[in-house]
């Protein structure tokens, strides 16, 4: 998307006078180049991340054994879905805070999936024992799976009842949204790296056991056609704009006026991207506040046409979507996604069921079920 800002267009030229200047200037461009370079790729792979949270009893084990998974890049300890603020390891001891000791794990979904996440940590808990795990008693050290991407809520319930025609008693591990997490204490960071014969209610052997886990991420249901099956499947416009950067023109695409409740998903792939519910009038080009999950896009920096801008890509297809620019509503978060409609297909929310997207209902859910679809959604795209 092409947006020009005065920052990219100095008014003050400088000449250079001597070779020596010449020398400096271009050993500042070499090293904003490079470390752009390095930026870019970190923030491609932070955004690539996704995240769950786990209480299994004390969390010194339960930290040590995911961070040896292959595939898990980060683990912390902390107290989560509590009712008071700013909790402390003594109030937690009481039992009467709220919260329960839980691991916060961030993990790379394209090694290991959030599925085979749950199965092992399935192995480490007594599923049916309600406020204990090992010697630890107490609400502290009930079970939960706390997650903050809705989509994921159903995987979860799935995975509870699959686990359960393996016992006759009930399972009682929580299953809900992550309300809260505060970071616990640094004493009780790593913990058993800094105490190596320090408690734990798991058996030690199974650190060792972790770090031979062969990870599998979760069967991607939304696979990439060949660049031959997409040169059929897809109009010029839609090829050209995904696979080789192109952007639309302005009030002439499809989706820049499009009123209705709906998820926008990759026109490549069918992945769902963004929300009706997140799309706001900007520009002649559908805008967006936010991603249905960060992971889903990344984003890198585009200087084509003299501009300096941070390109949108969706992440597992590697199509091109749009910019993303800061200048968006500040009630919403202050981005602005503006993404070209040949990139995405539409799934209006009557269809979401049919179309495979009935998981993603939730998005709807606040809304009164029964609204009807405003009159302005039939009149015509016309140029404002």
């Amino acid at each position: 998307m092409f947006q020009v800002c005065s920052d990219y267009f100095p008014t003050n030229q400088v000449k250079l006078t001597n070779m020596s200047s010449m020398a400096r200037s271009m050993s500042t461009f070499v090293l904003i180049i490079i470390l752009s370079f390095f930026m870019n790729i970190s923030f491609a792979n932070n955004a690539q991340q996704k995240e769950i949270y786990l209480a299994g009893g004390c969390f010194w084990g339960v930290e040590k054994y995911f961070s040896e998974i292959p595939g898990v890049t980060s683990v912390t300890v902390g107290y989560a879905n509590g009712n008071t603020p700013n909790p402390d390891y003594k109030m937690v001891c009481t039992g009467k805070s709220g919260y329960t000791e839980a691991v916060h794990i961030t993990y790379d979904p394209k090694i290991i999936g959030l599925n085979h996440l749950l199965q092992l940590y399935f192995n480490i808990v007594d599923p049916t024992s309600l406020n204990k795990q090992g010697n630890d008693r107490g609400t502290q050290y009930r079970t939960g799976i706390y997650y903050t991407d809705p989509a994921e809520a159903k995987t979860i319930k799935d995975a509870i009842q699959e686990l359960q025609k393996k016992y006759k008693e009930p399972i009682v591990i929580e299953a809900e949204p992550l309300k809260s997490y505060h970071l616990a204490e640094e004493y009780h960071q790593d913990y058993l790296d800094k105490n190596p014969n320090g408690y734990c209610h798991l058996p030690k052997a199974l650190f060792e056991t972790a770090k031979t886990v062969t990870p599998k991420p979760d069967p991607n249901p939304y696979k990439l056609p060949s660049k031959e099956e997409l040169k059929k499947s897809l109009t010029p416009i839609q090829y050209q704009v995904t696979q080789e950067g192109a952007t639309e023109r302005p009030y002439e695409n499809p989706y820049w006026n499009e009123k209705r409740e709906g998820i926008y998903v990759d026109v490549t792939t069918g992945e769902p991207l963004f929300s009706s519910q997140d799309k706001f009038d900007a520009c002649g080009w559908p805008s967006f506040s936010q991603p249905l999950n960060k992971s889903i896009v990344s984003e890198k920096r585009d200087t084509s046409h003299g501009m300096i801008r941070q390109e949108v890509i969706a992440t597992n297809s590697d199509a091109h979507l749009g910019h993303v620019f800061n200048d968006g509503p500040t009630e919403k978060g202050g981005l602005r996604y503006c993404i070209n409609s040949a990139s995405l297909k539409f799934i209006p929310k009557d269809d979401m069921e049919k179309a495979g997207y009935g998981k993603y209902l939730y998005l709807f859910q606040a809304k009164d079920k029964d609204s009807t679809t405003n009159p302005a959604d039939k009149t015509q795209n016309k140029e404002p």
